[in-house]
């Protein structure tokens, strides 16, 4: 069984997704650790409540993000994380990071991307007057938004609904189809032909 951290820096509604599928059997990993970069995060008050290693690191007490980084990566190496995932984490990962841990990083957009990249995606989708939006499980490369696709889950839009309604509906997506694929990529090789995930 693979072990994973979650990254957060908010209400850590993906994360509960996660937490509520590993205790159905649903997803079959170990979660291992939480991190946050924001000290007030609801994702920590979630994964202590749920008996979670639950941490926070304050970006601002280092010197670089690097440094920030390599302390990060003090923690996953000793709780031994084969798998990062990415739930409302607000930091932009550098190079180095990444390239560390090469395919091993998931995010999930709440855009169907390459479209609506960014932090404003539901809004732009809305503004935009799209029929159809959607989610994005990606692995996480060194350009924003931009890593080959795992998966994805189209949400039409009605032109009735507001834009808030527009993003229940993107959540309700989220915390459905990440556990989905945060299992399949735990649980099964796969192999990058390009920007084409192939789940063996």
């Amino acid at each position: 069984m693979k072990n994973i951290a979650v990254f957060a820096s908010g209400k850590g509604t993906n994360l509960q997704a996660i937490i509520d599928n590993i205790a159905k059997g649903t997803l079959k990993v170990n979660l291992a650790l939480v991190i946050s970069d924001k000290q007030n995060a609801f994702a920590l008050k979630r994964a202590k409540r749920a008996g979670i290693k639950a941490l926070y690191l304050d970006p601002g007490k280092f010197s670089s993000r690097q440094a920030y980084e390599r302390q990060i990566c003090g923690y996953l190496k000793k709780d031994k994380v084969d798998l990062i995932v990415l739930a409302g984490f607000m930091r932009i990962l550098s190079p180095f990071f990444v390239r560390r841990y090469k395919n091993r990083i998931l995010n999930i957009h709440p855009s169907l991307l390459p479209a609506f990249k960014g932090g404003q995606a539901i809004k732009d989708a809305y503004s935009y007057g799209v029929k159809v939006t959607g989610v994005t499980v990606h692995l996480v490369d060194e350009k924003v938004d931009h890593g080959p696709i795992i998966e994805q889950r189209v949400v039409a839009v009605s032109g009735l609904e507001s834009v808030g309604e527009l993003e229940a509906k993107i959540h309700k997506a989220e915390h459905e189809v990440y556990p989905e694929a945060i299992a399949r990529i735990a649980s099964r090789r796969f192999i990058l032909k390009g920007r084409r995930v192939v789940i063996r």
